[in-house]
């Protein structure tokens, strides 16, 4: 029998780990032990939707880290998520995980409209494997410090993630597209700037 909580949307999910929340603020480790069979999916959309904003400093930067330490687990074959200390330790608001659930409420209940199940090959081994290396990769390009640059690679990992939870693989590869494609314009626009550098000092 299914528990209550896999009947629940993935909006409502958010709105129920919200409500659960008790104190000011909860730990990173406290949020993943609430997602129980949903825990890689749920775990990497609640760390990637505050870089979904833009022009949104210091969030993203504090959730790059354990985004990349659970997107290495994923490349790794690890079967369930796990922090160490110092990560699982960092505290988000109650009322910032609340506002969070409100958000990104609308924006969940469009993609969930429009997935369902399908190429779930790419969602689990060893297909997911390649899947944990992108998403390590776009986590990373969170961590430069540029405007905006959390934006682009954050809706990637949210449509990934979203993918993996419904089991849709052209979830995952349209999100892998647009992660990539960002990798790709960040080196390339990296390489532009040290060539001008290069002539502007004469190398």
């Amino acid at each position: 029998m299914a528990s209550p909580s896999e009947d629940l949307s993935i909006s409502q999910r958010l709105h129920q780990l919200a409500e659960d929340a008790e104190g000011t603020s909860v730990s990173l480790g406290w949020v993943m032990t609430q997602l129980h069979e949903q825990a890689f999916g749920l775990f990497l959309l609640i760390l990637a939707l505050p870089c979904c904003i833009p022009f949104l400093y210091g969030v993203p930067q504090v959730v790059a880290l354990p985004l990349m330490f659970v997107s290495a687990q994923i490349l790794f074959g690890r079967q369930t998520p796990w922090l160490p200390e110092r990560l699982s330790a960092r505290e988000v608001k109650t009322e910032s995980l609340s506002s969070l659930a409100t958000r990104a409420e609308p924006w969940l209940r469009r993609l969930e409209g429009v997935s369902r199940p399908r190429l779930a090959a790419l969602t689990h081994a060893p297909a997911d494997r390649i899947v944990g290396l992108a998403l390590v990769l776009f986590s990373a390009s969170i961590l430069v410090p540029l405007p905006s640059t959390n934006t682009v690679p954050g809706i990637a990992v949210v449509i990934v993630a979203m993918g993996l939870l419904q089991r849709d693989g052209i979830f995952v590869v349209l999100g892998a597209l647009i992660g990539t494609a960002w990798i790709g314009t960040l080196l390339f626009a990296g390489a532009t700037v040290i060539s001008l550098l290069k002539s502007w000092v004469g190398l």
